[in-house]
């Protein structure tokens, strides 16, 4: 028998989970969209009744936000293409891509907000329709915590990362919300100068936010290995495998939402060619029971 015996790979994903999978995501890149736009709408209303840089800084964050949900949105669509010739572990990366894009945007909105407030703070200046500036805020609060929350969902149900990268996103709109919230409230009572204190806080939070996206989205286009605890778990459940004597070499990471996996596995050599296929189909069917959206690339290598 050969020193070697032929890959033995998983399927292309059909399953009616992977289906539903495509669907929830597909509807929170819509639902970002959609929210986005109603957010830039009602806040470009308020900065220009109230003309408050807390204001300006958080509409310019939604719309970073409504680029980045847009990114997102083709981002994903081209992510869920399954495997073709030129892209033979498929086109999840392009989410990754899709957040690196995001922390540029959201990077450079930040500095942009906060040269505006520190010439804010040079020269205060009264505003105007504070109340009606207060009630934007409020439905924009009420409106990205539903969001957030659905998206939070979809992530649990998914492991999107590009769905994660904007729902860190719009997790930041809800504390630019609550700081421009909290400055709209102290202008009301003459406190001037709250106004750019409170958006160079929330400029500062935006590009931290910036880094920790970029940051996620880096480890990922560089195939950074799957953690620790999905790695032992899918060495306990090879090596428990029928006929597997070992596990020679494994390496992992994730493209998009899916997890790939190459491993060296060690049969019995006294074992026939038809065997160790069989055990390696095997192992393929009880890593795939064990994690979802997973591909397999075995090698199986005869006991020495």
């Amino acid at each position: 028998m050969s020193a070697s015996a032929p890959q033995s790979s998983s399927p292309p994903p059909s399953s009616a989970a992977h289906v539903d999978s495509a669907r929830l995501l597909r509807r929170a890149t819509r639902a970002s969209v959609a929210t986005s736009l109603v957010l830039v709408a009602v806040k470009l209303y308020a900065w220009l009744a109230s003309g408050s840089v807390a204001v300006l800084a958080s509409l310019l964050d939604s719309l970073m936000d409504t680029v980045a949900s847009l990114i997102n949105l083709f981002a994903v669509d081209y992510s869920l293409k399954p495997a073709d010739r030129e892209h033979r572990f498929g086109h999840g990366k392009a989410e990754a891509l899709a957040g690196l894009g995001q922390a540029a945007f959201i990077a450079v909105s930040a500095l942009f907000v906060m040269f505006q407030a520190a010439q804010r703070f040079i020269a205060p200046q009264a505003l105007q329709n504070v109340d009606d500036a207060l009630g934007v805020i409020v439905f924009a609060l009420l409106l990205t915590t539903a969001l957030v929350a659905f998206q939070h969902y979809v992530v649990r149900q998914t492991g999107s990362t590009a769905v994660r990268a904007d729902s860190l996103h719009y997790l930041t709109d809800l504390f630019t919300n609550v700081a421009t919230l909290a400055a709209l409230v102290l202008i009301g009572q003459g406190w001037l100068r709250a106004d750019s204190v409170f958006g160079v806080g929330i400029g500062l939070y935006i590009l931290y936010s910036a880094v920790r996206v970029g940051w996620s989205a880096v480890r990922i286009l560089m195939d950074e290995e799957l953690p620790d605890t999905e790695r032992e778990a899918i060495l306990s459940c090879v090596q428990t495998t029928e006929g597997v004597l070992g596990v020679s070499r494994l390496r992992s990471w994730r493209s998009g939402q899916r997890r790939v996996v190459d491993l060296h596995v060690v049969f019995n050599g006294q074992r026939l060619l038809h065997d160790i296929d069989a055990n390696s189909d095997l192992v393929v069917q009880r890593l795939e029971a064990l994690l979802p959206d997973i591909d397999v690339m075995i090698r199986a290598v005869p006991e020495t």
